[in-house]
C-alpha cells in the first residue's frame, strides 16, 4: 500500500515548477492530485503528465485570489476526486524591486496571491476537514519570510504572515486533528524564480551571487521540494504540527 493510496490532495498553482513537482510525488505515493492552477493549461499538462505515469490526477482552473472560483474547484474536487486530505498552499508571486521603488497596486497583487489567496483556501477547505476532524495542510512560504531579503519586502511580509497564520491555524485546530506546517523554499530554479532575476537588470550576476551564498554550492531544484512536503502530509509527520523547514541547501540557518 502506498503512503498516499486513495487519499485525495489539493495543489495550488500545481502547473508550476514546485507545484508540479509536488503534484507528481504524490501521486507517485497513490495519492488522488487535484491540480489547481489559475493556468488551466499548465494544470492540465501536470494532470496528463501524472495520468501517463498511470497517476490519478485532474486539473481545475482557479484563481486563487478570487473566492468565488476556490469555492467552485474546492466543489468540483470533492464532487469527482472525493473528501480533501491534505492542503498545499503553494501558489505564489513576486517581483524583485527595493520597497520604495513599489507602488501600492504592486503590493495589492502581491498581497493577493500570496496571503489573501491562501486565507482563501484555508477558508474554503478547513470546514471539511473540521467536519471529518482530520486534515494536513502545508503552506509554501519563502525563506525571506525567515531572513529577509533585499528586494522583497512585500513578498516577504506577505510569507511571514503566512508563517504567522500556520502557527495560529495549528493551535486552534489542533483538537480537530488537523495539523499545519511549513515549507520555505530558498532559490529555486522555477519560472518565477526567471521573472525575479529578471527584475535585477543582471540576472546571470544574481543567479551566480545566490549560488555562491548556498553552502550545498547550488541553486534548487524544484525536485528538492516535494520529499518535505510529503512528509509534512505523511502518517509519520502526525504529531508534528505549527513547524516551519527551510528547503534552501543551507542558506539559511534557523534555529
Amino acid at each position: 500500500m502506498k503512503d498516499f493510496d486513495k487519499r485525495t490532495i489539493v495543489i495550488t498553482g500545481g502547473g508550476g515548477g514546485i507545484g508540479g513537482a509536488t503534484a507528481r510525488r504524490f501521486a507517485a505515493l497513490g495519492g488522488q492530485v487535484a491540480v489547481l492552477d489559475r493556468d488551466l493549461d499548465a494544470a492540465r499538462r501536470t494532470a496528463e503528465q501524472i495520468t501517463a505515469e498511470g497517476g490519478i490526477a485532474r486539473p481545475y482552473a482557479c484563481d486563487i485570489t478570487d473566492r468565488g472560483t476556490v469555492d467552485a474547484a474546492i466543489a468540483a474536487v470533492e464532487a469527482e476526486l472525493g473528501p480533501i486530505q491534505v492542503l498545499v498552499n503553494n501558489a505564489g508571486w513576486d517581483i524583485f524591486r527595493p520597497f520604495l521603488q513599489t507602488s501600492a497596486e504592486d503590493w495589492e497583487r502581491l498581497i493577493a496571491i500570496n496571503l489573501v489567496g491562501a486565507l482563501h483556501m484555508h477558508h474554503a477547505v478547513l470546514p471539511l476537514m473540521v467536519a471529518r476532524k482530520s486534515g494536513r495542510v502545508i503552506n509554501i512560504a519563502s525563506d525571506a519570510a525567515r531572513v529577509g531579503s533585499s528586494g522583497e519586502a512585500v513578498y516577504a511580509a506577505c510569507k511571514a504572515g503566512l508563517v504567522g497564520l500556520s502557527k495560529t491555524l495549528a493551535r486552534e485546530h489542533a483538537r480537530d486533528g488537523i495539523t499545519f506546517n511549513v515549507v520555505c523554499p530558498g532559490p529555486t530554479q522555477t519560472a518565477l524564480f526567471e521573472d525575479y532575476k529578471k527584475g535585477a537588470g543582471n540576472a546571470e550576476k544574481l543567479q551566480e551571487a545566490f549560488r555562491r551564498s548556498i553552502p550545498l554550492g547550488r541553486i534548487g531544484d524544484p525536485e528538492d521540494l516535494p520529499g518535505a512536503i510529503t512528509f509534512f502530509a505523511s502518517d509519520a509527520a502526525s504529531y508534528v504540527t505549527g513547524q516551519v523547514l527551510s528547503v534552501s541547501g543551507g542558506l539559511s540557518m534557523v534555529g
